[in-house]
């Protein structure tokens, strides 16, 4: 089951896979402290985080596990954040998520609503699930704002990685 969405286009967004050469694209989010301010467990340095989420998104690919694609801003070409379906466990059952990081300057312009509907009906489309999640953090209200926006509810509040979090669904 292919879950990336390689050559995929939304109104203003280029999906593509992530690329090693992105990586200075991307430093910019763990730089900006507000990226990773409700998540514990990443490291401080950016540099080493911004490795760590490169080495998890080739894991991913390398596995079949789904993945982060690259979103490309259509008129520039800029790389403006990650959104993909990730194959997830979540309370030892196996999902697929809706996951999406804008990287600061891109934020609060509609990019990660467009790129979480464009994973959605991707993920009707392909009839990849029965339903999908996104795990959110119970303190980030934005990303709680966009899942809300993409048509999901709130399904339930757990524990992830650590973390306490909101299971937002949609059933499909």
């Amino acid at each position: 089951m292919n879950l990336l969405l390689e050559g995929e286009k939304s109104k203003r967004i280029i999906f593509r896979k992530i690329a090693p050469s992105d990586f200075d694209s991307w430093l910019p989010f763990y730089k900006d402290p507000t990226s990773t301010q409700f998540w514990e467990g990443i490291e401080k340095d950016p540099k080493i985080a911004c490795k760590n989420h490169f080495e998890g998104v080739f894991r991913r690919y390398n596995n079949n596990l789904g993945g982060m694609n690259a979103l490309l801003e259509k008129e520039s070409l800029e790389f403006i954040g990650m959104c993909g379906l990730l194959v997830q466990t979540v309370d030892a059952v196996k999902e697929i998520e809706i996951g999406y990081s804008i990287l600061p300057k891109y934020r609060k312009l509609g990019y990660a609503t467009e790129a979480a509907k464009k994973c959605k009906e991707f993920a009707i489309s392909n009839k990849i699930s029965d339903s999908i999640i996104s795990i959110i953090h119970i303190n980030n209200i934005p990303s709680q704002k966009v899942a809300i926006a993409n048509g999901m509810f709130l399904d339930k509040t757990t524990t992830y990685k650590n973390n306490p979090v909101h299971i937002y669904r949609i059933k499909l």
